[in-house]
């Protein structure tokens, strides 16, 4: 479906009743690196999966997308959909920065945390400049060449090796996005606020969930982060690399099930 969010036309997929999980995507990707688990756990949950500002079709977009504009882009949806409870917010990696935003202007809406495969602290100074020549490379010459190479940085050894399905199907989202779109979220992820010392102070029920061969992520990386918020559970998905949802769907659903019938 379609909604109008802050001004701007947003794709939402949403489906089932009961608590509802908003899920965040990962970039350079869309909603739809989601639908293995709209499609299983909408059988018990409310399930919403936008794109976020950008990375939709027909959207005008800043130079510059803040993690904290995409936060509240979201706030604006659910009042748009009229959810009015508090939700499950589930984001990975963009999405988690995303979700750490969320936490700190809207604790208000959150029931519970799940962050899968993302990093709390902020970019260093080499990785912000690369983000910042990412971003001009990609707005002279368009998105060919990071569709091209960025699945094989995103995806375990596995994955690659066994599956060229998800490699197809994850470079078929990324041909989506525009090139203004992902411009300004590398811009926006480059300056977002470094979120370590926000850990301890996260005071929802949080899954810390990581794919085993996460190269972007690593597992000892997210573990720690795990152990820094007071009522979070840490999950290492198999067979699965940065986009554990999409390469390991049927682990990750049932994690995210057990966590939300559990905590």
């Amino acid at each position: 479906m379609n909604v109008t969010v802050n001004g701007l036309p947003v794709s939402v997929d949403v489906a089932g009743a009961g608590e509802p999980i908003l899920f965040v995507h990962g970039f350079p990707l869309n909603r739809r690196m989601w639908q293995a688990q709209t499609t299983s756990l909408s059988d018990h949950f409310h399930v919403i999966a936008p794109d976020l500002r950008g990375f939709g079709a027909g959207q005008e977009v800043s130079p510059v997308v803040t993690m904290e504009e995409y936060a509240d882009d979201l706030a604006a949806l659910l009042d748009a959909l009229d959810v009015r409870e508090p939700v499950n917010l589930c984001g990975l990696s963009m999405g988690g920065y995303v979700a750490f935003a969320f936490f700190r202007r809207h604790r208000q809406r959150l029931r519970r945390l799940m962050l899968c495969d993302t990093k709390a602290v902020a970019d260093t100074p080499e990785k912000k400049l690369d983000r910042e020549r990412t971003a001009d490379d990609v707005l002279k010459h368009g998105t060919a060449k990071i569709v091209q190479e960025i699945p094989g940085s995103l995806l375990c050894n596995e994955t690659i090796l066994t599956r060229p399905e998800i490699i197809r199907a994850v470079r078929e989202i990324m041909a989506e996005i525009s090139s203004a779109g992902v411009a300004a979220a590398l811009r926006g992820m480059a300056v977002r606020r470094d979120s370590s010392d926000l850990l301890k102070h996260i005071d929802v029920p949080t899954l810390v969930l990581c794919g085993a061969d996460d190269a972007v992520s690593p597992p000892a990386e997210m573990r720690s982060m795990a152990e820094m918020i007071p009522k979070a559970v840490f999950v290492q998905v198999p067979s699965a690399g940065h986009l554990s949802p999409v390469e390991n769907p049927a682990d990750v659903n049932d994690a995210i099930r057990d966590f939300l019938m559990r905590h």
